[in-house]
């Protein structure tokens, strides 16, 4: 990881507004796989999670990840902003937060996890080639890896994309870090290729008025 990466991702999270108090149905935990609040599928899609080791690639703030602890799971996030893992660690001390790339901690860590996601994180923004095998390596036999983010920008432009961050500072240069873009049908044989069996990929609907879809990525390391 370039240290500039851990930089542009500080200046990302520095201007995130927090998490509201509560949701739309007035919980205090919740999980989200869209951009959108309080749309589309929920931590369902992740199957009973109590007592479950479960990771996080891209944490932010723990939001997500909280909500997974109070359902029961033994939960650790990963993020290599110094920013957001302050934040989580502040706001949630009793989580297992590590600055690290998804990365350097999978390849380091020796654990089994049953679950391994990612909402608009590391599953984005590091090279599949190099992410799939170590997700694929850490999970549990029966364990489940899904991700989601937006769908390419732009139809024809896929593989590795560029991603402005723009500091706060007046004139201050722009920052870039990758993220990589593709199909639901080439994200779904990238899986397959890695050793993902029950490979599902699609894109969610927005919510009405809205023109962003989100694309969401699950498969399963065979028993």
């Amino acid at each position: 990881m370039r240290k500039q990466d851990a930089i542009a991702w500080d200046v990302w999270g520095a201007a995130r507004p927090g998490r509201r108090e509560r949701n739309a149905t007035g919980a205090t935990t919740w999980f989200n796989w869209t951009q959108w609040p309080d749309h589309g599928p929920d931590e369902k899609l992740l199957g009973d999670l109590s007592g479950m080791r479960v990771l996080d690639l891209g944490c932010g703030s723990g939001g997500n990840l909280a909500h997974l602890a109070a359902l029961g799971a033994e939960a650790t996030g990963v993020d290599v902003s110094p920013v957001q893992v302050a934040k989580a660690r502040q706001q949630l001390p009793h989580l297992d937060v590590r600055q690290q790339t998804a990365e350097e901690f999978l390849a380091a860590d020796t654990h089994g996890f049953g679950v391994v996601y990612s909402v608009f994180g590391a599953a984005w923004f590091a090279d599949p080639a190099e992410l799939l095998p170590l997700v694929h390596a850490r999970l549990t036999p029966g364990g489940i890896y899904a991700f989601s983010h937006n769908p390419p920008a732009l139809k024809g432009c896929y593989g590795p994309q560029a991603s402005q961050m723009q500091p706060p500072e007046k004139d201050a240069e722009p920052l870039y870090v990758k993220r990589w873009d593709y199909e639901p049908d080439t994200w779904a044989e990238l899986l397959r290729r890695a050793g993902f069996t029950a490979v599902t990929a699609e894109v969610i609907a927005p919510p009405l008025g809205r023109r962003t879809g989100t694309l969401l990525v699950r498969g399963t390391r065979a028993s």
